[in-house]
């Protein structure tokens, strides 16, 4: 047993729990760069673990409320087969060093992709709320909120989801949360993440299949992730009510670009100068941003009574 491994899960599940983000964007590139696990067979193995563990967190979203059903069921309709495609898809580019090389550039793509996808998503419910404030917009719904379902759209975000998750284990939280808020604004930020989760397990459990039948799939690597990744799933899931998520994200978000440039094999110097700038950049560029829409730069604790400064908690 690998307890390092094991170890390292459980903090990505901790993640995970937190903010529904994070399994197989923090997951596989950690296997391929600290655990010389090849690209393939990260993937592989990472799909198979996220198929035991996806479904403790839908279970408490659906006890919870705060689950679409009927997006679930549409988004299925296009990720579940497209899952197993993309298994197809990454063997159908060769075998051996070929297949591992489009496999570690499309990861390397999806990764890059969902760092700028938290930005864009943390920008987008600041306009949300600066607008409701403003009385531009009407107030956010309070309960359940009603959304007219779009099937066609809804059918291929699930499609192209499903490629991208079998071909590098990367989108069924972070990408597909992202294409679900742009298509549906109304939703709030919990029943975005129960309704990717929910539809995510059919979906990661169509993509492991295939990888069980096609791919390379390492019970020496898969069984660690799993011992790990449950309980650290589960701790996250009740540290989310008390730590705010927006901490969360912007580590995350900062992970997923070390992790893209690594898996991009950029140069060690360029990697640290690049990390570096955004550390330092990035914080003061989001603070003149909420200062521009009104905001203060720095958020002041959540008064319960003011549901806007509340959510801008969440959001920084």
């Amino acid at each position: 047993m690998n307890w390092a491994l094991t170890l390292a899960s459980f903090g990505i599940g901790i993640v995970v729990g937190l903010t529904g983000m994070g399994g197989g964007a923090l997951m596989t590139p950690m296997l391929v760069l600290f655990f010389n696990v090849p690209p393939l067979a990260a993937v592989s193995s990472d799909l198979v673990s996220g198929a035991v563990m996806k479904p403790l967190g839908s279970w408490v979203h659906l006890r919870r409320g705060t689950v679409n059903l009927r997006l679930v069921g549409w988004l299925c309709v296009g990720s579940i087969p497209a899952g197993f495609a993309g298994v197809l898809i990454a063997r159908a580019f060769g075998n051996g060093s070929q297949v591992q090389h489009v496999v570690q550039l499309a990861l390397a793509c999806a990764l890059l992709v969902a760092a700028i996808g938290l930005i864009v998503r943390a920008l987008l419910r600041l306009l949300e709320h600066a607008r409701v404030r403003d009385g531009v917009a009407p107030p956010l719904p309070a309960g359940q909120p009603r959304v007219l379902v779009r099937p066609l759209p809804t059918v291929l975000v699930g499609a192209v989801g499903g490629v991208v998750v079998g071909m590098t284990s990367v989108g069924s939280g972070s990408l597909m949360i992202i294409a679900l808020m742009a298509l549906y604004p109304g939703l709030r930020a919990n029943e975005l993440v129960g309704t990717d989760l929910v539809q995510s397990v059919p979906l990661v459990a169509s993509a492991a299949l295939g990888h069980l039948l096609f791919g390379s799939v390492t019970m020496a690597v898969t069984l660690p992730l799993i011992i790990g990744g449950l309980p650290g799933t589960y701790v996250g899931a009740h540290l989310s009510s008390r730590l705010p998520s927006g901490l969360v994200r912007r580590a995350l978000a900062f992970v997923l670009l070390a992790s893209a440039l690594k898996t991009f094999e950029v140069d060690n110097l360029i990697t640290v100068i690049a990390l570096g700038a955004a550390a330092l950049v990035a914080p003061i560029i989001w603070m003149l941003v909420r200062r521009h829409y009104g905001f203060p730069a720095l958020v002041p604790r959540i008064r319960h009574a003011d549901p806007v400064d509340a959510h801008a908690q969440v959001l920084h």
